[in-house]
């Protein structure tokens, strides 16, 4: 296969959602060893079946304090390296002031800011240490402009945006790199139980698919070092929403 990777090792949170189960399949594909991590231990195991590359899932909800150090040993005991995290577990959570459920908006910020900040810091630790990896986060189109209702989620990508800004520009000069994946209206299912459909959202009619941002996350991780890819976006036909 063109481009198939030998002996490199992945983390991927939110590994069952579209997004996350898409970039699985695409680098096991690629020839990637892989850590899964989501929140069902059912779902893991069904997605790691499907794959033909090695992989261990190790279920867990990112507001645990522990996971991120959990999955990056599971990557060191099991495969002996870590070389790529993809960040990218995450929840969507929305709702006009009158109706919103604001536990659930909380639950989402301690996932999205917290559970990727935890991540990002301790995978990013190792790799500085190594003296190479590379950190992929999941971002939004609304890590860059806002819509009315989703205020809050788009407040989360805004923060991943700006630690990922951060880090950047404090690790340049080392062989660690960091991108950030801002995806716009994708065809998760995440959006299902929403009054609206999401395709009928400002005129949406054709999201993009889940394997649309696998192809863009393996382009990114497949640039040589001298090539940095800080931000790449992918979005529909009119960009609103964003969903792992």
């Amino acid at each position: 296969m063109a481009g198939l990777v030998h002996g490199k090792v992945a983390v991927i949170t939110g590994a069952t959602g579209g997004i996350g189960s898409a970039i699985a399949r695409s680098l096991s594909a690629a020839g990637y060893s892989l850590v899964l991590n989501a929140p069902s231990n059912e779902k893991l195991h069904s997605l790691a079946a499907q794959l033909g590359s090695p992989c261990v899932a190790v279920a867990g909800n990112l507001r645990v304090e522990s996971i991120p150090q959990t999955l990056l040993s599971a990557a060191l005991h099991n495969f002996g390296q870590c070389d790529v995290c993809f960040n990218n577990g995450g929840l969507l959570e929305a709702g006009n002031i009158e109706t919103v459920d604001v536990e659930r908006i909380c639950n989402m910020v301690r996932v999205n800011v917290e559970g990727a900040f935890r991540m990002a810091y301790t995978f990013l630790q190792h790799f500085v240490q190594q003296g190479h990896g590379h950190l992929v986060n999941t971002s939004s189109i609304l890590g860059q402009k806002v819509r009315p209702t989703v205020g809050a989620y788009a407040a989360t990508k805004f923060a991943v945006e700006a630690l990922s800004e951060a880090l950047r520009m404090e690790l340049g000069r080392t062989g660690v790199r960091i991108s950030c994946v801002e995806p716009g209206l994708v065809r998760t299912g995440n959006a299902d139980r929403w009054e609206n459909p999401v395709t009928e959202l400002k005129g949406a009619a054709a999201p993009s698919e889940p394997e649309d941002i696998a192809r863009m996350v393996l382009q990114i991780l497949e640039q040589p070092i001298r090539q940095r890819a800080p931000q790449r976006v992918v979005h529909a036909v009119e960009p609103v929403l964003a969903a792992q």
